[in-house]
């Protein structure tokens, strides 16, 4: 084998024990019956125990969950129309500025888009009285914000990729454009959807800078609560909640990883 090949694979092999040893270790000590972290006594399941118990913490996470799916339905139907316009509507006026506000959210930090939207809707609220406090509705609004651009991005390059060939023979054949669009385009992108819906999924049950300037009283998702714990010192608790979305999310990314795979053989079967 090569010097250069083997460098490679020692590098590689860095880099993923730099990324997944902190993980590992953190399932493990979710087990750990010491209050301590990172001290070792003996095998236990009693901080999941402890965390079923946990009425904040447990209706922190459905919060987080539904916010979550809401956003992520609405970025999807919302950044695939607009990844849409990118990729078909060649350059019509207002291109440049419209590909600027899809992409301006990728390049602001999030800071800045919580004040922002804090401030309007403040604003609002003073002037014609909606809404009238900050809640699931105004995070779910900035979560939407965010995950539209991935989206759309995501759905762009997809679409750029596609045969037109298939498309224009349905449209000879007399369908409909929106006809044309759902029964050819639509299945031929179902997999950017799947990824632009997981991602905008994770980014929002995962986003703490703009769920602290928009959430509000009764509104408090979970990286919040979690946050406000952490800062007080680390509790094993954690390392449980943790280690239970690392399992359901890999489970999630196998499930839909299988799909997505046998979705594409299907394609490739279909157009041999």
């Amino acid at each position: 084998m090569k010097p250069n090949r083997i460098l490679q694979i020692v590098a590689l092999g860095i880099g993923f024990a730099f990324l997944y040893i902190p993980i590992v270790s953190l399932v493990v000590y979710s087990f750990n019956d010491s209050q301590l972290v990172t001290v070792w006594t003996h095998f236990s399941t009693k901080w999941y125990a402890a965390l079923v118990r946990d009425d904040e913490l447990i209706a922190a996470a459905w919060l987080s969950l539904r916010i979550a799916l809401m956003t992520a339905f609405a970025s999807v139907v919302i950044g695939t129309w607009a990844g849409f316009v990118l990729a078909r509507m060649g350059r019509f006026r207002g291109f440049t500025l419209y590909t600027g506000m899809i992409n301006a959210p990728l390049v602001i930090p999030e800071v800045i888009q919580g004040i922002s939207l804090l401030l309007l809707f403040v604003e609002m609220g003073k002037l014609i009285g909606w809404p009238a406090g900050r809640g699931v509705f105004t995070i779910w609004i900035g979560h939407v914000m965010l995950c539209i651009s991935y989206v759309a991005i995501i759905v762009q390059s997809r679409v750029r990729e596609l045969n037109p060939s298939l498309e224009e023979a349905a449209l000879d054949l007399g369908a409909t454009p929106v006809k044309v669009f759902f029964a050819i385009t639509l299945p031929l992108i179902s997999q950017a959807l799947v990824a632009g819906w997981l991602l905008s999924f994770t980014l929002s049950i995962d986003d703490l800078v703009l769920s602290a300037f928009l959430s509000g009283p009764g509104s408090t998702t979970l990286p919040l609560v979690v946050f406000s714990r952490v800062r007080l010192g680390l509790n094993p608790e954690m390392n449980a909640l943790a280690t239970l979305f690392i399992a359901v999310v890999t489970v999630g990314v196998i499930v839909a990883n299988h799909f997505m795979q046998r979705a594409e053989r299907r394609r490739l079967a279909e157009a041999v």
